[in-house]
């Protein structure tokens, strides 16, 4: 077996905590692994680890990387130069197989899904395996226990070995046709995890998506793993479901064995998180008083509420969310009102994660930004040099080892050292307490796209610069 976990999403629907160089399926939300981590880990127990890709935007494709590196140090990630929705991204993996190992069973999997028992899950999968050796696409339906608005649903109809066939698919729909759904026996949430053989996905996609089937033929994976973005351009903007499982009449349904749950809003990690004899969920600093059914989430300030009844609440260093419950799938609204007026808030945090530690952005203005740069034991940023800034380290605490043009200076708190414009730079912390650095960038372009990387402990240097 093959696995594909699909691990492009924006997450707009969880912002602000999620964004769209950082999103959920990296952050560590509900344990110490990210959710991406987590599909990993459950696909894993199914399959040999050589066989399991990844396919994200070329955006995230370094933290993707990083991330799975931990598991496999050979890890397969593809890159999509630009968001084309489901059915593309899934269309060049399976192209991606055929060319790299030939027709296999292969599960697809969203990198957000909830899964709490892998074993059920384990089991679910034999039983669609078997369905896909029968030359059937599988999905893994849900049984629903609310009438929720933000998943597809899907109309299971005879029964078929060991499933059903699909009569239809229903996209998201709205509260009073979700209600008739759930009261009805035949309706379950779709999960996204499609289970097929890959020559009958590629069969089926020919004589359902043409112009799908068409494009990515034009696409070798024999020999290299890239995806040039003027043909991948090429494809419409359409998910699956739309493309593909809506019309196609090769469809079945296994019913999941395990508890689901997708984690794509804010009442998700409601639903999800310990409360109160209130029903109050409270994370970070909270105090409260008389407040029903809301949760709270402080990412770096004290929040205090008082008589507030079904809410979501979510701080940033950077944002503030404050949503009814019940419209957290609104929140996608926010983000890409942000988008389209071009603040970066929707884009980044003030703080930002990288396997080597963190960076926080303190001030920024015209020509100029200044951060707190904190590298953790042991860790080391990359060989680098920028075609557009100079930079300014002063040491706050610990002790760096800075390499600058071939030489080595070890530099303590209170010390300092000029980056020129091109010039070659690396810092490492080799002790085990925390590195501190201010950093003062100048110049006409400051961001992270100005930097070329020539060696990398974590894989982030995909060829010679």
């Amino acid at each position: 077996m093959h696995g594909i976990i699909l691990a492009g999403s924006s997450g707009s629907r969880l912002w602000p905590l999620s964004r769209d160089l950082y999103p959920k399926q990296l952050l560590k939300l509900i344990s110490e692994k990210s959710l991406l981590e987590k599909t990993y880990e459950r696909f894993m127990g199914i399959m040999d680890i050589d066989n399991i890709f990844a396919i994200t935007s070329t955006k995230h494709i370094n933290d993707v990387r990083v991330q799975l590196g931990a598991y496999n140090k050979n890890v397969r990630v593809l890159g999509e130069p630009v968001f084309k929705n489901t059915a593309p991204a899934i269309a060049i993996a399976i192209k991606y197989i055929l060319d790299y190992k030939g027709d296999d069973i292969v599960i697809v999997s969203p990198s957000d899904n909830l899964i709490k028992d892998d074993e059920k899950f384990r089991q679910t999968i034999e039983q669609a395996r078997e369905l896909a050796k029968k030359d059937y696409i599988v999905t893994l339906g849900v049984k629903p226990n609310n009438p929720a608005v933000g998943f597809g649903y899907i109309k299971k109809g005879d029964k078929i070995d060991e499933g059903f066939k699909v009569d239809a698919f229903k996209e998201k729909p709205d509260l009073k046709t979700a209600q008739e759904f759930i009261n009805d026996p035949s309706y379950f949430w779709n999960s996204g995890i499609l289970i097929f053989r890959a020559e009958v996905f590629m069969e089926t996609l020919k004589k359902y998506a043409n112009e799908i089937y068409d494009i990515v033929q034009k696409f070798d994976f024999k020999n290299h793993d890239d995806i040039p973005y003027m043909t991948f351009d090429e494809f419409p903007s359409i998910s699956i479901d739309y493309a593909l499982l809506e019309k196609a009449d090769n469809l079945a349904m296994v019913e999941m064995q395990s508890k689901w749950d997708d984690f794509g809003s804010w009442d998700a990690l409601y639903n999800l998180s310990k409360k109160d004899e209130k029903g109050n969920v409270k994370i970070g600093d909270i105090i409260e008083k008389d407040c029903d059914n809301t949760m709270f989430f402080s990412s770096n300030r004290l929040i205090a509420g008082i008589g507030l009844k079904d809410l979501i609440v979510v701080e940033t260093s950077d944002a503030i969310l404050v949503c009814d419950k019940n419209k957290t799938q609104d929140v996608k609204y926010i983000f890409d009102k942000l988008k389209e007026e071009n603040n970066d808030v929707h884009k980044v945090h003030t703080t930002v994660y990288r396997p080597w530690g963190y960076y926080t952005i303190l001030n920024q203005g015209e020509g100029y930004l200044t951060k707190m740069i904190c590298v953790t034991k042991k860790g080391q940023l990359s060989l680098q040099s920028h075609n557009h800034r100079s930079e300014h380290w002063m040491i706050l605490q610990g002790t760096a080892r800075v390499t600058l043009d071939n030489k080595v200076f070890m530099l303590k708190a209170g010390s300092s050292i000029s980056i020129p414009v091109k010039a070659l730079h690396s810092v490492a912390n080799p002790y085990d307490s925390e590195l501190k650095i201010i950093e003062v960038q100048k110049g006409d372009k400051l961001s992270e796209d100005d930097i070329v990387r020539y060696k990398d402990i974590y894989g982030r240097v995909k060829a010679k610069n």
